[in-house]
């Protein structure tokens, strides 16, 4: 099992030795052009959880290829880059580019609250890009969809080679003056509410497919990480958590095995897919 970080969720070249504390880093998302992301104030505290809406904030294609991604690969650890845009055009010429510079990893991003999506379904997308590179590309969906296994099917059938659930869901905070604290209204929400939505799409997810699936969703210990496990999550990424806690990952390591065995299993593996039912085998 790897532990990742969810995109947006840590700057690697702020605070390399936790980044390096992970299996791999996950880049903040990537578009063509340049982007200066949503007016503040962008980030709101609710009562269990934040809600952001940072809006792709990002340097754009070109110089996180000449600038970023050098420095990134310095930390000597698997990049995983987060790749959005406004058609599957955008995607696909992103990740055409990336296989020249030898990403270990593509996660596409289809999915993110505080921008308007592409107008092509996501399994447009992931067949674009797949025939743009050949590195390994990871769908990250939505948890709004109503059937959640349709959608995961499809962007297998597109070309996805594993499935990173889960997103933000849209919310909204009110302030003293029932107006709402973002300035752009609504922002989407992370942190511990999120996790049962979590692992309803994962264990969704993995009864419709054997692909690699990241579990992600409101993740605050080594209980909550194993649960993901349980319902057939192969990696699991954190999140809002390494804002609170930067020594989060190696806690997250050492309470996951505690808690594998304070739920009576001897080995993390045997743990996978236990509350799925019907499991198929798990990807890489």
């Amino acid at each position: 099992m790897l532990l990742l970080n969810a995109s947006g969720c840590l700057d690697a070249l702020t605070a390399p030795e936790i980044a390096q504390a992970l299996d791999a880093f996950v880049t903040k998302t990537v578009t063509p052009e340049p982007r200066d992301g949503s007016p503040p104030p962008r980030i709101a505290e609710t009562d269990a959880g934040m809600l952001n809406a940072i809006g792709l904030a990002n340097p754009g294609r070109e110089r996180f290829l000449a600038q970023t991604l050098p420095r990134l690969r310095e930390l000597s650890m698997p990049i995983w880059v987060s790749v959005g845009g406004f058609s599957s055009r955008d995607y696909a010429e992103t990740c055409e580019r990336l296989a020249r510079d030898e990403a270990a990893c593509i996660e596409l991003n289809l999915s993110c609250p505080n921008v308007d999506e592409a107008p092509e379904a996501a399994a447009e997308i992931v067949s674009a890009c797949r025939s743009a590179t050949a590195l390994p590309l990871y769908a990250k969906l939505s948890p709004h969809a109503w059937d959640i296994g349709e959608t995961v099917r499809a962007v297998e059938a597109a070309g996805a080679d594993g499935i990173s659930l889960v997103n933000t869901l849209r919310g909204v905070a009110l302030g003293a003056d029932l107006r709402p604290t973002l300035a752009r209204g609504a922002g989407g929400y992370s942190g511990p509410a999120l996790k049962p939505v979590a692992l309803a799409a994962v264990r969704a997810a993995r009864q419709a497919t054997d692909l690699p699936i990241v579990g992600m969703g409101g993740v605050w210990n080594g209980r909550d990480a194993l649960e993901l496990v349980a319902c057939g999550a192969t990696h699991v990424a954190l999140g809002t958590l390494l804002f609170a806690d930067p020594d989060a990952p190696a806690r997250i390591r050492a309470e996951l095995s505690e808690e594998a065995e304070r739920a009576g299993f001897d080995r993390l593996e045997d743990v996978f897919g236990v509350a799925v039912g019907a499991v198929v085998k798990a990807g890489n």
